[in-house]
């Protein structure tokens, strides 16, 4: 891979025969603070701060963190619903943020998102068949029936009956509102997926079930997801690998059974520490942290866990640790992973 201003870009793939479908090089993300009478920009809010992975095609990769740690804006950022500041995002071949605006319309239809609130995130006002068929339309799909058809075919495929085309959201349940909001998803036939926390807002037993589906419909459909969850267990289940964000960074990355069996990052040992276990009998040391999360506009220096870290020394506010390969296919940003 070409150096680019110095820097090599990072592809945390596990060997040189993966098929990369996204390719995410030194992402950042920032959002203007304004001060002052006139509103003038004082500062930024640095969301994503320098973030580069690679997913490879049908794979999910998973991301988890404390809220505010960037997750969402990483999945917004990627398919353009947000400008980053920097950085590449190769998708295919091709930086998708320098792409023009008719370019960057067709490769929208293989770039989809599921929200996290399945009440917020459909149009009260439409009809479930004009939701699900509102981005065939845009993409060229002028004969009605042939829309219809389509939106048909993703209800059943989702689980749910043809002839609720003609209700409307206010209509459903929670887990049948995250439903339909995959049926819009999936009706273009992407090939990548962002789920922002797609079953954070559904009862437990609602929840397995549609991330039962998304699993069946990976395989069927042959998508790659990048998947956000706070809850631990639910990232475990579903994904490939796991990255874990924690103030705009990735500071741990690995395959999920890796990264749950022996993490590296302290931050990453104090999440995992959290995780119930369904056995009483079975004693559990907690990792608590001390203090909050710092301030995203004016973040430490160094490593950004130093001031939480019970492993902090010296080196850790003086160099930011690089996310190196501290395993086979696991990486860390640690001075002492």
């Amino acid at each position: 891979m070409q150096e680019e201003n110095g820097r090599k870009p990072l592809q945390v793939t596990t060997g040189p025969g993966d098929d990369v479908l996204m390719d995410v090089r030194h992402l950042k993300t920032y959002y203007p603070v304004l001060g002052g009478i006139m509103r003038r920009r004082v500062g930024w809010v640095k969301a994503v701060d320098d973030v580069s992975f690679a997913i490879r095609r049908g794979e999910t990769l998973g991301l988890v963190g404390e809220s505010g740690c960037g997750k969402t804006t990483i999945g917004r950022s990627i398919i353009r619903l947000l400008k980053p500041l920097a950085g590449e995002v190769i998708f295919e071949g091709k930086n998708i943020l320098d792409l023009p605006r008719d370019e960057m319309k067709r490769t929208r239809k293989d770039l989809q998102i599921i929200f996290q609130d399945p009440y917020g995130s459909l149009n009260p006002r439409m009809p479930v068949g004009d939701i699900i068929g509102e981005g065939l339309m845009v993409h060229g799909m002028k004969n009605r029936k042939e829309r219809e058809e389509i939106v048909q075919y993703f209800l059943s495929v989702v689980g749910l009956r043809k002839e609720y085309v003609r209700r409307y959201p206010h209509e459903f349940s929670g887990g049948q509102r995250q439903r339909i909001g995959i049926a819009r998803a999936l009706a273009l036939r992407p090939k990548f997926v962002v789920g922002d926390e797609p079953v954070s807002a559904l009862d437990v037993s609602i929840q397995s079930q549609v991330l039962n589906l998304l699993k069946d419909l990976q395989q069927e459909f042959g998508l790659t997801y990048l998947f956000t969850a706070h809850d631990l267990s639910v990232v475990e289940y579903i994904s490939d690998r796991v990255g874990v964000m924690y103030l705009g960074k990735m500071v741990e990355l690995a395959t999920a059974e890796e990264l749950y069996a022996n993490p590296r990052m302290p931050y990453t040992q104090a999440l995992l520490s959290a995780i119930p276990i369904p056995d009483p009998s079975v004693k559990k040391q907690r990792i608590v942290l001390q203090g909050d999360v710092p301030s995203p506009i004016n973040p430490p220096s160094g490593c950004p866990f130093r001031t939480r870290c019970w492993l902090a020394q010296e080196v850790c506010s003086a160099e930011t640790p690089p996310l190196r390969e501290v395993a086979p296919s696991h990486w860390a940003a640690c001075h002492f992973a």
